[in-house]
């Protein structure tokens, strides 16, 4: 399916379960525990805030193409009014961007370049 076929926040809808699937596996296979402890854990990596931060530090490595910054700008323009009741407005449209890059890069079925993106954030975590 073709990403400039959808709207940002289809995008974003598609790049949320994507970054949570990516995100889940890696926990497992990493044996990070069971249930309340997975979930704990995933949420620094799902979280508006975790998402927000990803992209920003990525964005000032110039770690996206303009194909991906596109992607970007549609979800987080396509913001609705809705915000989670502990998140920045700001923030949750970062997010959103975030997440819209990924639905795009998951219809174009850059499955390679997600990978990438996952590595260098996880690279980043286990950094901190």
């Amino acid at each position: 399916m073709n990403p400039e076929l959808c709207s940002g926040r289809t995008l974003a809808f598609l790049g949320d379960a994507v970054w949570s699937l990516y995100v889940r596996r890696w926990l497992i296979e990493k044996g990070e525990g069971r249930g309340k402890t997975l979930q704990r854990l995933s949420v620094s990596y799902v979280s508006a805030k975790a998402q927000c931060r990803f992209y920003e530090t990525l964005h000032a490595k110039n770690f996206f193409d303009e194909e991906e910054e596109g992607w970007f700008r549609r979800g987080r323009n396509g913001f609705t009014g809705s915000v989670p009741k502990h998140t920045d407005v700001q923030i949750y449209k970062i997010s959103t961007g975030f997440e819209a890059l990924l639905g795009g890069l998951e219809l174009a079925g850059k499955e390679e370049r997600i990978r990438e993106i996952f590595d260098a954030v996880t690279a980043m975590e286990e950094k901190q």
